[in-house]
């Protein structure tokens, strides 16, 4: 099958979708200070606020995750994301702390399921062969909406947070883009006996398959039973995708939520934070395409190997610097690499499972990702509080890539490889 129109209209319907995902992730990050000062409350009590949503997706996630394979990957995505958006939008005018936290959580319910649909649903409508590269460039919509969050948040943050909050609430209303432009996945289709619409969406894919077509499927395991998941034959790819989801994102989001404090304390001042922030992931751009180029030419396994060692070598630079040049010349490196090996990582990840576990598989490894993000988030904040220095703290969040590294060894290599 060759890429097309039809997968150009799809992709980039899916890219600003992760562009939205993205943005509600670091949303509030960057207007911390208005929500404080508004609701009253405290370090902790913020460090909580923040990691809300994150907190809500873990359950979100493995709650959607059910349905993924059940209900098809277009109806998650839609209902999710409308969902979201109402929650979103009643947390944004919360005039309490608790009731912000509590629609917070919620929104974040919500949110698991389109978060953990998006790469596996791209990943069915792309030939083999295009199927790295169209993954890992969907990735490239992270630093663009951490991009768009650091500007709005400048601009309406200056009126209120609740501004900022009220445009991501808003935002969801993008589910109607997927209902409109983006098909169901053709496997999803086939694996449910519905074979005349998997032809039906291959051919306005731009595959010459006939109307009759009957697919071959693999009738090993029901779709979305987890009990499937811990079966023989994928118990221990599963297991080790749960490891290396959690180390890894240990390791990236540990730093980057914390980041701009920690260039404070590094004698930044807040605008140069964000400004710093704002290059770094302008920097990681180029990273995620490098990392597009390499995967196809060289597999999976190798360049994720290479990025996350390079990554690891660029987090201790930054947390053992003693000065400017060498601080910034860190953190690049980290995140050029870095955020290259997650775009490897979001499609490696989809395509081990098979098509009848692949929703339910990629929605646990989604939320051992979100555990990682939402815990990190208050130790990380506990160990600065007692006054630990910036570069044990960076120290120790760079083992957590080590530990990556060490736990994706086993799992085998995808390039080239048809889904199963």
């Amino acid at each position: 099958m060759p890429v097309g129109r039809a997968h150009l209209v799809a992709g980039s319907v899916l890219f600003v979708t992760f562009v939205v995902e993205a943005w509600e992730q670091v949303g509030l990050v960057y207007v911390s200070d208005g929500i404080a000062a508004e609701l009253g409350i405290g370090d902790a009590q913020l460090g909580w606020a923040l990691s809300a949503v994150a907190f809500g997706m873990v359950p979100g996630a493995l709650l959607w995750g059910a349905f993924i394979d059940r209900l098809g990957r277009r109806k998650v995505a839609v209902f999710s994301l409308l969902l979201y958006a109402v929650l979103a939008l009643l947390a944004a005018l919360s005039p309490v702390y608790w009731a912000f936290l509590v629609l917070r959580f919620l929104s974040g319910v919500a949110f698991g399921g389109v978060y953990t649909v998006t790469f596996p649903y791209f990943l069915e409508l792309l030939p083999t062969r295009w199927r790295g590269q169209g993954a890992v460039a969907l990735s490239i919509g992270f630093p663009i909406g951490t991009l768009l969050c650091i500007g709005v948040s400048q601009t309406l943050g200056a009126v209120s947070w609740r501004a900022v909050a009220i445009v991501a609430a808003v935002a969801g209303l993008w589910a109607f883009a997927i209902l409109r432009w983006v098909p169901e996945s053709p496997y999803w289709l086939a694996k449910q006996q519905r074979h005349a619409e998997a032809a039906r969406v291959l051919r306005w894919l731009g595959s010459p398959v006939a109307e009759d077509t009957r697919f071959a499927v693999d009738e090993d395991g029901r779709s979305g039973d987890i009990r499937s998941l811990f079966g023989p034959k994928v118990r221990r790819q599963f297991l080790l995708l749960l490891v290396v989801s959690f180390t890894f994102s240990w390791g990236y989001w540990g730093l980057q939520t914390w980041l701009p404090v920690l260039l404070q304390s590094k004698g930044l001042s807040v605008s140069d934070a964000l400004w710093f922030v704002a290059v770094t992931q302008l920097v990681s751009i180029p990273g995620y395409l490098l990392a597009a180029v390499l995967t196809r030419r060289y597999g999976r396994k190798k360049i994720f190997l290479a990025f996350v060692f390079a990554s690891a070598a660029g987090g201790a630079l930054f947390g053992l610097a003693t000065g400017s040049a060498q601080m910034y010349a860190g953190n690049l490196v980290l995140a050029f690499f870095s955020l290259g090996a997650w775009g490897i990582w979001n499609t490696w990840s989809g395509e081990i499972l098979p098509t009848g576990l692949r929703g339910l598989g990629y929605s646990w490894s989604t939320s051992a990702i979100l555990l990682a993000n939402t815990i990190s988030v208050p130790v990380i904040g506990s160990l600065m509080d007692f006054g630990v220095v910036s570069s044990i703290i960076i120290g120790s969040i760079s083992a957590f890539l080590v530990l990556a590294l060490i736990a994706v060894l086993p799992l085998p290599e995808t390039e080239g490889r048809a889904l199963d």
